[in-house]
């Protein structure tokens, strides 16, 4: 039988926003919810934004640091977010930010989202058989979501289509790969520079589709 809670919660909005996760703003208007004085609908109105949201993760991070030390695992994030920004910039991302050995970047359009993709697993490739590269250099995995999000939080995209895209991008997809929603397939699929392939995981609840550039 559910009871009192024993604890002191931390209600204090200035002490919320310490955490870094959302604005001041937000907390008042999730107590807002939850006291009746805002509905769902008018939140959805003030925050809900159509976005396209890339989601990529750097392969063996773990690995690196373990066998060839912190620092080395370290310069192989700094490797491979020189040769990620400015294809973030030329592709309009209206955001990038990076965390650990993962990047995000949200668009306009989905077809923004997977033409940067491209264009990122390409400029990593040829990074990688430069003189530049180090001797185990990181590789690239990719996930791409499309649709309303929540634009709050310290990506601006908070809700199904990000966890779809955080899902496909940092768990599912393996080196130079790029894996995409439904949503996105929606969007993307009459494109002729590319091949959708429906993929099927028992440990996904949701279907997705990896794209597979079309070359010659």
């Amino acid at each position: 039988m559910a009871g009192p809670y024993p604890f002191k919660l931390m209600e204090d909005t200035r002490n919320l926003v310490k955490l870094g996760e959302w604005s001041e703003e937000i907390y008042n208007d999730f107590n807002n919810i939850r006291d009746g004085r805002l509905t769902e609908e008018e939140f959805r109105a003030k925050y809900v934004a159509n976005q396209a949201i890339l989601c990529l993760d750097m392969t063996g991070f773990t690995e690196a640091a373990i066998r060839y030390g912190e620092l080395f695992s370290l310069m192989r994030i700094y490797d491979v977010q020189k040769v990620c920004g400015p294809v973030f910039k030329k592709f309009n991302a209206k955001l990038t930010r990076a965390f650990a050995d993962d990047l995000t970047g949200i668009f306009d359009s989905a077809h923004s989202a997977l033409d940067a993709s491209l264009e990122i697993h390409k400029r990593i490739r040829i990074f990688n058989e430069s003189d530049l590269a180090s001797a185990h250099p990181a590789e690239c995995c990719i996930g791409i979501g499309y649709g309303n999000v929540f634009a709050i939080g310290p990506n601006l995209a908070m809700g199904d289509e990000m966890n779809r895209a955080s899902k496909l991008g940092e768990d599912t997809a393996r080196a130079y790969e790029i894996l995409i929603t439904e949503n996105t397939y929606a969007e993307v699929k009459n494109r002729q520079d590319c091949i959708f392939s429906e993929q099927n995981k028992d440990d996904l609840p949701f279907p997705f589709y990896s794209v597979t550039p079309v070359t010659g």
